[in-house]
């Protein structure tokens, strides 16, 4: 009865040394997920962080264009003006 007893409870260490490995390997799955989500995260806001920078930086020509389309606007204004003052003389 002894030897029996000493089988099972083996057995029974096999079997939660096994349940321990099961759980060992899905908990190193689960690391490897996060891990992997944390990655494509940093790597999406820094996709971000690099999008918003060259928004701003269009923006900022954008705006620049436009100051220096009003400036050539009235330039044309006052060289148009200047040729009408010369041509009604």
């Amino acid at each position: 009865m002894p030897a029996k007893t000493v089988k099972a409870a083996i057995e029974e260490l096999r079997s939660a040394v096994q349940s321990l490995e099961i759980a060992i390997d899905g908990r190193f799955d689960k690391e490897k997920d996060v891990s992997e989500f944390e990655g494509e995260v940093r790597r999406v806001n820094m996709d971000r962080a690099r999008l918003a920078q060259e928004l701003d930086q269009s923006q900022f020509r954008a705006n620049r264009l436009e100051e220096v389309n009003r400036e050539v606007s009235r330039r044309l204004v006052t060289a148009m003006e200047t040729i009408r003052a010369v041509l009604d003389r």
